[in-house]
């Protein structure tokens, strides 16, 4: 058994959703997230053995090009986000009806089959591959099921895909200039060249100019906004809690292993650029009306705090940003399900028309508080130890970005709380606000479970990743 099974059930997953026809589709691509989170867990009970899960098989004889999949701690950890979030999301959307549902489902399948094969690949132009496919999708899926005025979504979709392709297209320039100098892409090749300053710089700015825009870091972030807004909410959790991830884990897996010089002498910069957006994110949040928008915000803070622990180049660094990226994979697809179950009540976003939620709906208020109270890193939540961990990180390089990063927490809890008084305790909507279903709680409980407990027993995720960044952290390293 070898890790393409989770590929391969993605792949069959979405032609076989597509087939099924609209009335069964849900059900089929429900059917096969589970089955592709099922076989992940087999996997890394086979990992966790010793064993080799492993593949590599020749794709292009010229150039010398690999079907290769790589799977260690690190990319398990990653794979389970995946196709545990896309059970969860498929799952979440059950409350909502959309025109040729075949086709959305099939869609969400083959994203989570881009995103994981993203994770996994161990050659760079079947990483690349797998990179750029993840973009149709999400784009069709922004594009015919979005809500809001059509050109306005057109507009925006269309910034996000050319924005996304054209910052990708650097990082094809260095995995061309990288095969001349290696004569492979296999990810352990490339970590043996032995580059000039000059050309480390060159090839990190050119991952850097990829990873910035999708994950994002200002100023490339225009685009997140206006997507996260006009997409249908399947296609906002999809981007926020795992495709912005693909970046940050790029970040770890091959920008900083490949051009440590490059990471280590602009190292206060790019930390800099992740605080700037920590700051960015949480002052315009405060002025948001919109609830979507809003979180869309919130999320730029803390993906700039992760992207800032990444930058440290320390073990507490990267590990704190791991954690934090599957913790903040949870909670904002928790967040941005509670703001779609109030649209299908009250059937708006924005914060002033909502309120008396509470006294309506006590058991959604009481889910809803708790994913706000996660999401500003309560202790006991997911949350708490991947911040605090990445905050420890800073201070090891200088106390003021500890100071200035751990300002999202501060922030965070007023705009969060502020929007949380606003939306659930205000004046009563005059709307009824029907109490939630069996499959929302449902929905709820698989989240909260999962952030309260890895929030107080980390040690399993920990333990999985920790050996990946060890040694990758050594191949930074190996320029002292």
């Amino acid at each position: 058994m070898n890790i393409t099974l989770v590929l391969i059930i993605l792949l069959v997953g979405a032609f076989s959703t597509f087939l099924a026809g609209d009335k069964l589709a849900s059900k089929i691509a429900l059917f096969f997230s589970l089955a592709a989170f099922g076989s992940t867990l087999v996997l890394l009970s086979h990992f966790n053995a010793g064993e080799n899960i492993d593949f590599i098989g020749k794709w292009i004889s010229k150039p010398n090009i690999y079907f290769a999949l790589k799977a260690d701690g690190l990319s398990i950890a990653m794979l389970l986000l995946t196709t545990a979030l896309t059970s969860i999301i498929i799952f979440s959307s059950f409350g909502n009806e959309y025109k040729n549902s075949k086709s959305f489902y099939a869609l969400i399948l083959f994203m989570a089959f881009a995103m994981s094969g993203t994770f996994l690949a161990s050659d760079g132009l079947l990483y690349y591959v797998f990179w750029e496919l993840s973009l149709i999708p999400i784009y069709f899926i922004a594009l015919l099921w979005g809500n809001g005025d059509a050109e306005e979504r057109k507009k925006a979709v269309v910034k996000f895909f050319i924005y996304t392709l054209a910052g990708s297209l650097f990082m094809l320039l260095a995995f061309i200039y990288l095969y001349q100098k290696a004569g492979s892409l296999l990810i352990e090749d490339l970590y043996k060249l032995n580059l000039s300053s000059s050309e480390q710089l060159w090839i990190f700015l050119a991952f850097f100019l990829a990873y910035a825009i999708k994950i994002p870091i200002i100023p490339f972030h225009t685009w997140q906004a206006k997507v996260y807004q006009k997409a249908p909410t399947v296609g906002t959790m999809l981007l926020s809690g795992i495709m912005l991830k693909m970046g940050l884990y790029s970040i770890i897996r091959w920008q900083l292993p490949i051009a440590p010089l490059a990471a280590k002498y602009y190292m206060f910069t790019l930390i800099s650029a992740g605080i700037a957006g920590v700051l960015y994110g949480s002052i315009v949040a405060l002025r948001q009306k919109d609830l979507k928008k809003l979180l869309a915000y919130s999320s730029l803070a803390h993906v700039g705090l992760i992207a800032a622990g990444t930058y440290t180049l320390t073990l507490d660094g990267l590990r704190g940003a791991v954690l934090q990226m599957i913790a903040h994979g949870f909670v904002v697809v928790g967040l941005f399900f509670a703001a779609e179950i109030i649209y299908r009540r009250y059937e708006t976003r924005i914060i002033s028309e909502m309120g008396g939620i509470r006294s309506q709906s006590p058991k959604f208020t009481s889910m809803f508080l708790i994913l706000v109270l996660a999401s500003v890193a309560l202790p006991s939540t997911f949350n708490f130890v991947g911040e605090f961990t990445v905050l420890y990180s800073l201070s090891q390089v200088a106390i003021w970005f500890t100071l200035l990063g751990g300002s999202t927490i501060i922030l965070g809890a007023y705009y969060m709380l502020k929007m949380f008084q606003n939306a659930m305790l205000g004046e009563t909507n005059t709307k009824i606000f029907a109490d939630i279903n069996t499959q929302e709680i449902i929905v709820f409980v698989l989240i909260i479970g999962v952030l309260f407990f890895f929030g107080m027993y980390p040690k399993p995720i920990t333990d999985l990743i920790t050996p990946s960044l060890e040694t990758i952290l050594s191949q930074i390293n190996r320029t002292n």
